[in-house]
């Protein structure tokens, strides 16, 4: 049997590739002949020809929302979501065989006509725009098609922007829903009805968000002094810090990296001038590293008074960094920068002539001038201390609390997996980086790489216990784990959080305690173990890939462990059958 697959899960790539590859592989294991596309509107050159769909029997669409069905006319198509394709394929490949159906163009007007029924705009955003914001998008569009909503997704990811909402959808919207645990600009929006939450009420209440979104969406006004009231309701500091994180990591990230390159030519080279090594370090930890505070604290001020606060955030910023604060300097100088100038545009009140001269001349120029003078005055000497005393500490501390300290910034990583406690780890760690704290960041990211890798271990220990759709998935979330990219294992706790999240702080914690106790530094603050090709980037990489591999071990083999085989075996009988 020749067997086409279309996998078109709205922006994110993750699991529309997971679908494709279950799904071929599943097909394949039946001898059926296979062609797979996973749709990417960036790269049309890789859809299927008009051939290759001739020539297949059915087609096999993975997909919740809109895509273009002209090419599959008066072909046989089965349509299912992916959440329903990854529970089982097999059953999937045998209900399509059975209840496909031919495509007729005529039959698609009627359902595309849907004027009446709700229509949502949304953009889903997260700190480090990986793994929530795609799994939040995935999850609105699975609950708005089933629920008969007109819904489009646009993803503000670590890549900027993917499927921008256009002009003509925000207008025709009844509520636009902003998914984001960071600051997203509403300019455009304005005149429209906003409801906001985060991406993980998003992703685990999707139904209750998008009902919710169309009965307590509130108007808000364009950028300015009257967005500000109505941000607050729905922000808080948490928001505003991973807000100033998410703008700051590009920076550090290739900071650290140019960092790591200038010591391939030896750990002392760059102090030669004129040569390479010189000249990289001079970008990376001279310039790319001086903007990092700067950039944290603007965006921390930006999240909180908009565009006006950012002028006085990086002033703030730039100050806690020239006075030795530090990063926690920053984040000290960007509150109080967003919230003078958010206090200037909402109780300062000027004649109709000069009001427009408020967020170009006066917020900028008093906004700047308190900051300046309480970081100078007030925050700047005692912070700076402080951070001293925090780096000697991390310096010169004793194996035992090193272990600790390890054990503690593992388990946070392993905790939520990508969300609040992880990501307060690890925006400490990266803020450390700043002062040349580089042990914190190794165990850290190598911690983070622990749950998805031991699940994906785990799969290959124990393959009895695990059907077959999720041993697929344990490689998915191996590879995932290699990319530090903890959310690889949400697929797992989401299932069976009380085995799974025990399992992975348990490794995490120990992975970071020997990471801590070999002394490992990292020099830069991604990029999973592909950083290792770096030389230099990470001293001691064997005893850090050992500690990497003893604590996805335990998590591997304590949740083979736990892990009920007879539920497992419910799963797979009817596959068997």
């Amino acid at each position: 049997m020749k067997l086409a697959i279309v996998t078109a899960c709205p922006n994110g790539m993750v699991t529309s590739v997971l679908c494709a590859r279950l799904l071929d592989a599943a097909a394949q294991r039946q001898g059926w002949s296979t062609s797979v596309e996973v749709v990417d509107p960036a790269h049309p050159e890789r859809e299927l020809s008009a051939a290759t769909i001739a020539a297949a029997e059915w087609v096999l669409l993975v997909t919740t929302g809109p895509i273009d069905m002209s090419r599959f006319v008066g072909k046989r198509v089965f349509q299912i979501a992916p959440a329903q394709a990854l529970q089982d394929v097999e059953a999937v490949l045998r209900r399509g065989a059975e209840e496909a159906e031919v495509y007729v163009a005529s039959e698609a007007q009627p359902a595309a006509d849907t004027s009446r029924s709700p229509r949502i705009v949304a953009i889903t955003a997260c700190p480090t725009g990986v793994a929530h914001t795609f799994m939040a998008a995935e999850a609105l569009q699975q609950t708005a098609k089933r629920l008969g909503y007109e819904l489009q997704v646009e993803t503000q990811g670590s890549v900027g922007a993917k499927t921008p909402l256009s002009a003509a959808a925000i207008a025709d919207a009844d509520v636009v829903l902003l998914a984001a645990d960071i600051d997203v600009a509403t300019e455009r929006f304005a005149g429209k009805k906003i409801y906001r939450c985060g991406t993980g009420i998003a992703l685990k209440q999707s139904e209750a968000t998008l009902k919710k979104a169309l009965a307590e969406g509130v108007v808000e006004s364009a950028a300015g002094e009257g967005t500000a009231p109505a941000k607050s309701e729905k922000t808080g500091v948490y928001k505003h810090l991973l807000t100033g994180v998410s703008y700051m990591l590009p920076m550090v990230v290739a900071g650290g990296l140019l960092i790591a390159l200038s010591f391939v030519f030896g750990i002392t080279a760059f102090k030669e001038e004129g040569t390479l090594a010189a000249a990289l370090m001079q970008i990376g930890g001279e310039t790319a590293f001086k903007l990092m505070v700067p950039l944290l604290a603007g965006y921390i001020a930006y999240s909180i008074a908009d565009r006006p606060g950012l002028a006085p955030g990086m002033i703030g910023g730039l100050l806690a960094g020239t006075l030795g604060a530090g990063f926690i300097g920053g984040i000290i100088a960007g509150f109080i920068a967003g919230y003078a100038a958010k206090a200037i545009s909402r109780y300062v009140a000027l004649p109709q002539s000069l009001e427009a001269l408020k967020p170009i001349l006066i917020i900028p120029l008093f906004a700047s001038l308190i900051t300046g003078l309480v970081m100078i005055y007030v925050v700047g000497k005692p912070v700076a201390g402080m951070l001293a005393a925090l780096t000697q500490f991390l310096d010169s501390m004793g194996t035992t609390n090193a272990i600790l300290l390890g054990v503690l910034l593992g388990a946070m990583m392993c905790v939520d997996l990508g969300g609040p406690i992880n990501k307060a780890a690890y925006a400490f760690s990266v803020g450390l980086l700043a002062s040349q704290s580089y042990a914190p960041m190794a165990a850290t990211m190598a911690a983070g790489m622990v749950p998805p890798i031991g699940l994906g271990i785990a799969t290959f220990i124990a393959r009895r216990k695990f059907a077959q759709s999720e041993r697929e998935a344990g490689k998915a979330a191996f590879v995932l784990g290699l990319c530090f990219i903890s959310e690889g294992a949400i697929p797992f706790a989401a299932k069976d959080p009380l085995r799974v999240i025990p399992a992975a702080i348990a490794g995490g914690a120990l992975t970071g305690a020997l990471s801590m106790y070999f002394g490992c530094k990292l020099m830069a603050p991604h990029g999973g173990l592909f950083v290792l090709a770096i030389p230099n980037a990470i001293n001691h990489a064997l005893l850090y890939l050992l500690a990497i591999m003893a604590g996805s071990l335990v998590t591997a083999v304590v949740y083979a462990l736990l892990k009920r085989p007879e539920v497992v075996e419910l799963a797979v009988d009817p596959v068997n059958a």
